[in-house]
């Protein structure tokens, strides 16, 4: 059966679709052209099982619909559980976490059976501890790469956008900026994983997605695995196992 997975988030609408556990095709187009959608997916075989996490809004959520109404197949909207395919959620009211970071969860639990820190580098930047039992101990967010470096712009006088590249020693104003949101997204993610190994959870894993996923990747004094997109492995686990 083939099956159609979309992720909306802040800055892309991504979509996969895949069979037998196998990505046949996938593409995206921006969150604020989402009528695109409708077009990208005209082309698709009709998928027998269609699963949506969306952290877009309304506006974005009603495109997708639109998108999806050539299908005769329900889509099946994703809201985080107290347990799935897998992954139980220590989180204080589950369905409070977002969709997309729980089906994050669940592509990482499908694709390493160890403890480890899941990382979606985007917009924002969400860092989730899972343990070594499929455990989700709880998170963080931090603006992304981009969000830090306009609210410099947009709340300080003389820190306007500006091309900036990763050093150890900034010598400009650029590459401090870009330095230090680069250094802050990365510290991030090794005092988590710091915290998981004084909790028990020794050589987690870091499993990092999302689009400055490059950009940190070489910075980090950890064990990375980079994967495409992290939420349409979830999705197309959930949509596997909970259609």
């Amino acid at each position: 059966m083939k099956l159609l997975a979309i992720d909306a988030g802040n800055s892309r609408i991504k979509w996969g679709s895949s069979e037998a556990g196998e990505w046949l095709e996938r593409g995206a187009v921006a969150t604020a052209q989402a009528h695109e959608l409708s077009e990208a997916l005209r082309r698709l075989p009709a998928p027998g099982r269609i699963v949506v996490a969306n952290v877009a809004g309304d506006t974005a959520g009603q495109s997708i619909r639109d998108a999806l109404a050539p299908f005769s197949a329900a889509p099946a909207w994703v809201v985080s559980r107290e347990a799935q395919c897998g992954v139980r959620s220590g989180y204080a009211q589950p369905a409070q976490l977002g969709p997309d970071r729980w089906a994050a969860l669940i592509g990482a639990r499908h694709l390493y059976d160890g403890p480890c820190v899941v990382v979606n580098a985007g917009t924002t930047m969400t860092v989730d501890a899972l343990s070594a039992d499929g455990l989700f101990l709880g998170g963080c967010i931090v603006p992304g790469y981009s969000l830090m470096k306009q609210a410099l712009a947009g709340n300080t006088a003389r820190l306007g956008l500006q091309d900036g590249a990763f050093s150890f020693f900034p010598d400009n104003t650029g590459d401090a900026i870009a330095s230090g949101a680069v250094n802050a997204l990365a510290g991030a993610i090794e005092r988590m994983k710091r915290y998981m190994t004084q909790s028990g959870e020794a050589d987690a894993l870091v499993m990092l997605s999302g689009g400055d996923a490059g950009v940190l990747t070489p910075l980090l004094n950890e064990s990375v695995q980079v994967v495409d997109n992290l939420v349409l492995e979830g999705l197309m686990c959930i949509g596997a196992n909970d259609g």
